[in-house]
């Protein structure tokens, strides 16, 4: 074999390999660099509002009463009445014009914010929904009349309710804890001890109360992120 010959096979065989090296090195960087998907959550903001019971309803809008729905929420068979109370407290300085939530519970329950808790002069405390013993009193007034509860106002705490497959996807399961950080906001934040909801029922969507949603530059229908 000429001297010119040798060289172009070896030229070629050094080529060969260096296509090959370049081929190996591409398909490991995109494995170890490989992204998950986002673990992404629309935001729900709660405001004030009262889940009541029929007792509770009998006593503010008389015996028998039936709420009326005014419109459908987000999560399948839950509505916003067209029924409203008043909430009092120690201070006597009332919250006016608070929705009540339907369908009817088995137990009444007033979900309010930190600074309402404050306006108010109660000591609710941070409650998983339905966690109500030892929670704060209330005074509910209606049009038909009042009741004080001697416990049953919370500030809800986060919580995400998602489905099965979600949860499945995400390797997740009722009541696990998570944290989660804002995607896009002038006030970036990292929220901890955020309880997972999981039910056939639920569609996506994680509820904060008005406190959490301004301090962390959040609204309706803006995304977070499981971390």
């Amino acid at each position: 074999m000429s001297t010119a010959a040798l060289i172009e096979l070896i030229t070629r065989e050094v080529l060969a390999e260096l296509k090959e090296r370049r081929v190996k090195t591409a398909g490991t960087a995109t494995t170890a660099h490989a992204i998950p998907a986002a673990k992404r959550v629309p935001v729900a903001v709660s405001a004030r509002h009262v889940h009541l019971a029929q007792p509770e309803i009998d006593i503010l809008f008389g015996p028998g009463y039936q709420l009326t729905k005014r419109n459908d929420l987000y999560q399948p068979g839950e509505f916003a009445a067209n029924e409203v109370v008043t909430l009092v407290g120690p201070k006597l300085r009332p919250l006016t014009n608070v929705r009540v939530l339907g369908p009817v519970r088995d137990r009444t329950q007033v979900e309010i914010s930190r600074t309402d808790a404050i306006t108010l002069g109660i000591p609710a405390p941070v409650r998983r929904s339905g966690d109500l013993a030892g929670s704060a009193p209330i005074t509910l007034v209606g049009p038909k009349g009042s009741v004080t509860l001697p416990e049953g106002a919370i500030i809800a705490n986060r919580h995400i309710h998602m489905s099965p497959v979600e949860a499945g996807k995400w390797g997740l399961k009722d009541n696990d804890e998570v944290t989660v950080r804002t995607i896009k906001s002038d006030r970036p934040t990292i929220f901890g001890g955020v309880q997972v909801r999981v039910s056939p029922k639920f569609k996506l969507v994680m509820h904060i109360d008005t406190d959490d949603a301004n301090a962390a530059g959040l609204q309706c229908d803006d995304e977070v992120e499981i971390r």
